[in-house]
């Protein structure tokens, strides 16, 4: 959603889910402080450069779908956002690794007390090696989203080489949820598809589209294809 049309934002949902989308991707992001701020207090520092929405967000947008809300949490401290986007009414709550690996496991419980799915994510230049722990240990996440990007903008260009990420997850782990973010769309979805991909976060490709409902079919087209032949 983070390529929707943020004045009307309802509406974007409801015409996506019309369309065919099982899941809206809500990209939390926490933005950049100045260097300064940085310089002085290494507390102040966030994940990304972008800011984007909050619970707030959130809780307004379930008063106005059922939809599944898939919550991508690019932030520095994902475990401050748990109580908040439960109550605002958050279904899947994906933190990334790189900024959890000292308290992944309060998280993962915590998040799933709330009544959310939890995920982990990883960026690109973090190995699939990382994540392992998080699905092998007593409470368990129940999907890895790789990033085909790196996170922080959208209408960036797919990396082609995270589909070694993809595969080896799913040759390991093979009725794992598998998402992938970035980059996706009628020329990359494929690959995807291929590697072992199941959940297709897709921004621009589909809101850009002249058709979004057409882009929408032929992503979900490639991923049920490619299923049947694993």
């Amino acid at each position: 959603m983070l390529s929707s049309d943020f004045a009307n934002l309802a509406s974007e949902a409801e015409r996506m889910v019309t369309f065919g989308a099982d899941w809206l991707h809500m990209d939390i992001m926490d933005g950049y402080v100045p260097d300064f701020a940085k310089l002085f207090c290494c507390a102040y520092f966030h994940f990304v450069p972008n800011l984007t929405i909050g619970a707030p967000v959130i809780e307004s947008l379930r008063k106005h779908t059922k939809a599944y809300l898939d919550c991508h949490l690019m932030v520095t401290n994902p475990l401050d956002y748990v109580d908040q986007l439960g109550k605002a009414g958050a279904s899947g709550f994906t933190f990334h690794v790189e900024v959890s690996k000292d308290n992944w496991q309060e998280l993962v419980k915590k998040i799933k007390s709330k009544g959310m799915r939890p995920g982990v994510a990883l960026n690109p230049g973090t190995p699939i090696e990382e994540v392992f722990p998080l699905l092998e240990g007593e409470n368990p996440v129940e999907m890895v989203l790789v990033m085909t990007v790196e996170p922080g903008f959208g209408g960036q260009k797919f990396m082609p080489d995270m589909m070694n990420k993809v595969r080896t997850l799913r040759e390991k782990y093979p009725t794992l949820d598998i998402e992938v973010d970035g980059g996706l769309g009628p020329s990359t979805i494929d690959a995807a598809a291929a590697a072992g991909a199941n959940c297709i976060v897709a921004g621009s490709s589909v809101f850009g589209a002249p058709e979004p409902a057409q882009v929408i079919s032929l992503l979900r087209t490639s991923v049920n294809k490619a299923q049947k032949t694993c």
